[in-house]
């Protein structure tokens, strides 16, 4: 060994052995490499998951939001801003996660995760990203049951959003049917014609998408069409929902301003 450390006289041999164990030593290795990147691999899975899941609440809630540019939203502020009005409001969301569905034939509703501890009310509007769902029915501490708007106890104020005609919608107890109410036959309304809600009787906020025309039926002998429309809202692929209320906020007169300002002049 002497010899050798000085003479170098093994070193070619000592190379070949070193060759020959690197892949053993890779081997040996392996397993903790292995474990190492399927580690990795878990905790980048896990966190693409969560950011999925927060894409998809957060486009959950845009296009609810884009919903409110079907009912003209800025000729309606215009309209306000020249009446004076003063209480204006603020529309507020939350969502909530459906934990159960009736399976009464007879009933069209479901439970969702959140009660008054999180604000819920009776009498609620429901939506999902496509149009009206529907309304809070009952509250409880921590879940809600949820009305649908097909069901054949609910009805909402609607408008035809080309031409402004107004009626009622109510559900006829199939999901995906809805009808119109005491339409006269010489009505103008057609299949195609999105039905939107109109906020009489002040239950429901302005503007939300809630059916499309399916069929319309004239009959000489009845002095009523029967129209028929279908929820623009995917009642049956529903998994979570978003329930929507106003928070008014004091909006000052434009003239308020003025008349205090020249009182102070005076």
């Amino acid at each position: 060994m002497f010899i050798d450390h000085h003479e170098k006289h093994l070193q070619g041999v000592r190379n070949t052995i070193g060759s020959l164990m690197t892949p053993v030593i890779y081997l040996a290795d392996l397993p903790n490499e292995f474990f190492a990147w399927g580690g990795q691999s878990l905790v980048s899975r896990s966190q693409l998951r969560q950011e999925n899941q927060r894409f998809k609440e957060e486009a959950r809630v845009l296009k609810s939001q884009l919903q409110k540019y079907i009912a003209l939203q800025a000729e309606n502020s215009r309209l306000r801003n020249l009446l004076g009005t003063e209480n204006q409001a603020l529309e507020k969301r939350l969502l909530a996660e459906i934990i159960q569905i009736d399976d009464d034939p007879f009933r069209l509703d479901f439970v969702i995760n959140k009660g008054t501890t999180s604000g819920v009310f009776e009498g609620q509007t429901v939506i999902d990203a496509n149009g009206m769902v529907g309304q809070v029915e009952t509250v409880f501490l921590l879940t809600s049951r949820v009305l649908m708007i097909s069901d054949a106890r609910h009805a909402i104020p609607v408008r035809v959003a080309r031409n402004n005609v107004r009626s009622v919608l109510a559900g006829s107890g199939h999901i995906n049917q809805l009808f119109l109410r005491n339409v006269t036959d010489t009505t103008d309304i057609k299949v195609g014609d999105v039905l939107i809600s109109s906020g009489l009787g002040q239950k429901f906020p302005v503007g939300y998408p809630v059916a499309t025309v399916t069929e319309v039926v004239h009959d000489p002998g009845k002095a009523y069409a029967l129209i028929a429309a279908k929820p623009m809202a995917k009642l049956e692929q529903l998994s979570s929902v978003l329930l929507v209320w106003k928070d008014k906020v004091l909006i000052p007169r434009p003239d308020s301003t003025n008349a205090k300002s020249e009182a102070t002049d005076g």
